[in-house]
């Protein structure tokens, strides 16, 4: 469990605003808030000897109170937006959305099979932080082939991947209660308990989030008598762009992500529903960008910290400023993980390239001969080609076809319709002169 924080109360504020004069103090205040750190974090802080702990989080909190945005009043939540936030929505905004960087970043050739990959991972990081147990390649395996998935884990991946292209083909509608139940019923379906509770805002209050090892209660969500009103306020909070205070698209989309998990307005579900929602603004606002990065995947290898940025911001009076620098440290995380991704598959087109030098040859057949050389006992299917390069069957047909008469790959019968394609007798000897 999280350590409470040391109240401020009105009768401090003399002494702190005292403290603050300090040019040292201040200086120090301002690194910790531009870090947005916790009380556990802020008495270990070593920077200054002029003030006691307590002393100096009274000082980080008088500072936040003073700069403080309240985002939604019902439930007290707000949070101080600082410069390392500002800092970081302006690079997004020249790196994610409009045509910034465009070709600098995703090369045009080779767009499609990046957004393929994209996806997968963020279906399968997205649905292993609530308890899919399958590997990525499995996973993969089944998304790429386009197999009925087994067990909930593989629905829960499937049913994942589904609701994001759901999302991409509805990121200009308007947000509606509807919408959100859509959203939901994709991402849950055949994976809860209760069928029923598919797409279906919960309505009982017999519901906690736990922490999976104590089995403590961390957050209990408010009354589901609230949920109607939530519905109509974040419906407002995303339709209309006429509020009296600014916050940038990026935070807005945290905010949603924030406030559909703090409610729980269904039974289960609610983390990858909230996180959909977040993909969706972000899309609806133009970061198109956002469609190549693997956020789930950065929020699954920093789980722990993704789950304090929740409760720190329940121990200090719902501060959502530590789960939007949380975020926003993700956003930042992925984009420079899809920047390494582009860096190697590029590297890889390279060697791709070398195969369309034999005549003929177009760029997907040169990739599926660069796959087969790199793995010669791989099995394709024209299922998974066409997964892989998100074109249509007849499209991967023609391609298999060519090569399989210029005895690249071999056809193997599976039924009367289907066939699987491996390499070929002459495959070494056909690119011999690679």
């Amino acid at each position: 469990m999280i350590e409470k924080c040391p109240i401020l109360n009105n009768e401090q504020l003399p002494k702190v605003f005292s403290l603050l004069e300090n040019p040292e103090i201040k200086k120090f205040v301002d690194e910790i808030n531009e870090q947005y750190l916790y009380w556990s974090d802020v008495k270990y802080k070593k920077g200054t000897t002029a003030i006691s702990a307590n002393e100096l989080w009274h000082c980080v909190k008088a500072t936040r109170q003073m700069q403080r945005t309240t985002v939604w009043e019902k439930y007290g939540i707000g949070f101080t937006l600082t410069n390392r936030m500002q800092y970081l929505c302006h690079n997004f905004d020249m790196h994610f959305g409009g045509s910034w960087g465009y070709s600098s970043i995703i090369p045009e050739s080779s767009k499609e099979r990046y957004l393929v990959s994209s996806l997968m991972e963020e279906a399968i990081s997205s649905s292993q932080m609530e308890g899919a147990v399958t590997t990525r390649k499995v996973a993969k395996e089944m998304l790429r082939k386009g197999t009925v998935p087994h067990g909930r884990s593989e629905q829960m991946i499937y049913n994942n991947y589904e609701c994001i292209k759901f999302i991409k083909e509805h990121k200009d509608a308007p947000f509606s209660k509807e919408l959100l139940l859509k959203i939901h019923s994709i991402m849950t379906f055949k994976t809860l308990e209760n069928p029923s509770y598919e797409g279906c805002f919960r309505e009982h209050n017999n519901i906690v989030v736990e922490n999976a090892i104590t089995h403590e209660t961390v957050h209990t969500p408010p009354n589901y008598e609230d949920i109607p009103e939530f519905i109509d306020s974040l419906t407002s909070f995303i339709n209309n762009d006429s509020n009296t205070t600014f916050i940038h698209p990026i935070i807005r989309a945290i905010i949603i992500h924030f406030m559909v998990a703090y409610i729980h307005p269904f039974v289960d579900g609610n983390g990858r529903t909230a996180r959909a929602l977040f993909y969706w603004y972000m899309l609806k606002q133009g970061y198109w960008l956002t469609e190549y990065l693997s956020i789930s995947r950065v929020i699954y290898k920093s789980k722990p910290s993704y789950e304090k940025s929740y409760l720190y911001t329940e121990c200090d009076n719902n501060d959502i400023g530590y789960f939007i620098t949380y975020n926003l440290k993700v956003l930042e995380q992925a984009f420079l993980e899809l920047q390494k991704y582009i860096d190697k598959k590029v590297s890889e087109q390279n060697a791709v390239s070398d195969f369309v030098r034999l005549g003929e040859i177009n760029e997907r057949q040169a990739t599926i001969l660069s796959l087969v050389k790199n793995n010669p006992k791989i099995v394709l299917t024209i299922k998974e080609l066409q997964n892989r390069f998100s074109v249509s069957h007849p499209t991967v047909k023609l391609d298999v076809d060519a090569l399989v008469e210029k005895g690249f790959l071999d056809k193997i019968p599976v039924n009367k319709v289907k066939s699987n394609y491996v390499k070929g007798r002459n495959f070494d000897e056909l690119i011999s002169g690679n």
